[in-house]
C-alpha cells in the first residue's frame, strides 16, 4: 500500500475554504481498498458542494479513516486525523441545503446531528436506498460514479460507533486523531490521497 499524503495543519484551515465550486466536478479518492470517484453537482446542494470542493481541493480527506461503516446502511468519513485540524473545524458548520435528490445507493451526503445547520466535514455514502433520510434534511450533493465495489469492500467489522456500538468514539477521534484509531481499530480502511478533477466544458 502506498503511503498516505499528509498535509500540515496550516494548510487545512477553515479560513482557506472559501472558493465557489464548479457546477460539476469529480473527486477521485485513492484508498487502502482501491480507487473510487464521487461526482458532485452544485445544483443539487450548493452550500454542501462548495464545502466538499474546498475540503477536497485542500487535501482535507487525505490520511483519514472510514471510521463508521455499517453493512446495508452507509460508510462515513471526514474527521481529520490530526486533532489540531479537528479543533479548527469543530464549529465550522454549514447552513442547510434544501433536499433535491433522494438518499439512494451510492449517493453522498453530509452527516448532521438532527439540529438545523449542523453539517460540518463528515460525509457518508449510502450502501442501499434510504429515502427515509430525505424528510430529515439529509441533502445529497453527489454520487459515486466509479468504484462503488471499492466502497462496498471497506471494512465494516467494527460496526456502529461508541457508545451505541463497539466502533470508534467520534469524540475520541476528534481529540486523539489517527493515533487512537490506528491503535484501537487497526483494520479500518483509509483515504491515502484525493484529487479534484473538473471536466472540460462540452
Amino acid at each position: 500500500m502506498p503511503p498516505a499524503t499528509h498535509h500540515p495543519a496550516a494548510e487545512l484551515d477553515p479560513a482557506l475554504a472559501k472558493a465557489q465550486a464548479p457546477e460539476v466536478f469529480v473527486v477521485r479518492f485513492t484508498t487502502s481498498q482501491g480507487d473510487f470517484a464521487i461526482e458532485a453537482h452544485r445544483a443539487w446542494a450548493p452550500v454542501g458542494v462548495d464545502r466538499f470542493y474546498n475540503l477536497a481541493k485542500m487535501g482535507f480527506f487525505d490520511d483519514t479513516r472510514f471510521f463508521r461503516a455499517i453493512e446495508g446502511f452507509m460508510v462515513q468519513f471526514g474527521i481529520p486525523g490530526d486533532p489540531k485540524v479537528a479543533a479548527k473545524w469543530r464549529d465550522a458548520n454549514l447552513k442547510d441545503d434544501p433536499v433535491t435528490q433522494s438518499n439512494l445507493r451510492g449517493f453522498v451526503t453530509f452527516a448532521q446531528s438532527g439540529t438545523p445547520n449542523s453539517r460540518g466535514t463528515q460525509i457518508f455514502i449510502a450502501y442501499n436506498n434510504h429515502p427515509r433520510l430525505d424528510a430529515s434534511g439529509f441533502a445529497p450533493f453527489g454520487k459515486v460514479v466509479k468504484g462503488m465495489e471499492v466502497v462496498d469492500a471497506l471494512y465494516k467489522g467494527y460496526g456502529e460507533g461508541a457508545p451505541e456500538g463497539h466502533g470508534p468514539s467520534q469524540e475520541r477521534i476528534q481529540n486523539e486523531g489517527n493515533a487512537y484509531l490506528d491503535a484501537e481499530f487497526p483494520k479500518l480502511d483509509r483515504i491515502l490521497s484525493s484529487e479534484v478533477i473538473v471536466p472540460a466544458a462540452p
